[in-house]
């Protein structure tokens, strides 16, 4: 069965955005740290770079590797459209869950007003490609698919945000997660794999 994976950054505190969805307070370090570690995370994870800047970094022949599918909330894919990109990641299937934006947003966008457990356990059921379901965020829809997240792939950068949106917003429901493996890099970020127990 097809695994559903929160790819996320957040600061030390758990946001994933600041108040107003603000995310270029993340540190990146000095010019060669921040190349190092996108060569890095771009290589195990090409898909999950916009379209729009796949060439720039080099990724735009590369085959989805981990990723077919990615699944989104209306405050992630909002920036995107605010800025006229309504298919931020035209080389994956997109949906994304909201009851207020528009169904006919963009072809190569599904809009789902729904039950976003629902659309992932039929994601989950369809034929194995070999390939997983990215929930690239928010933090509400995170909150609302804990039951459904079989791993976690957390960027956690050495940032107090002090407020904002936090990685997951829903009830008090404790779930555990082994961790599987962490990485530092020389910039201080940390990629801390994790798998549902």
């Amino acid at each position: 069965m097809r695994k559903l994976v929160y790819y996320i950054g957040i600061s030390l505190d758990g946001r994933i955005a600041g108040p107003s969805g603000e995310f270029d307070f993340f540190p990146q370090g000095d010019e060669q740290q921040a190349a190092a570690y996108s060569t890095w995370v771009n290589a195990l994870y090409p898909e999950t770079i916009p379209t729009a800047y796949r060439a720039a970094v080099g990724v735009s022949d590369t085959p989805n590797r981990r990723f077919d599918t990615v699944v989104m909330g209306h405050g992630t894919y909002r920036p995107a459209l605010d800025n006229g990109i309504a298919s931020p990641y035209a080389h994956l299937r997109q949906y994304v869950v909201s009851s207020t934006l528009k169904p006919d947003t963009d072809p190569a966008v599904t809009v789902v007003p729904g039950d976003p457990l629902a659309l992932v356990r039929e994601l989950k059921s369809e034929a194995a490609t070999g390939l997983d379901i990215w929930l690239c965020g928010g933090g509400k829809l995170a909150g609302t698919l804990v039951p459904a997240i079989d791993e976690l792939l957390i960027k956690t950068y050495p940032v107090v945000a002090g407020t904002g949106i936090s990685v997951f917003d829903g009830a008090f429901d404790p779930t555990a997660f082994d961790v599987a493996e962490r990485t530092t890099f020389p910039n201080g970020v940390t990629l801390t794999h994790l798998t549902r127990r």
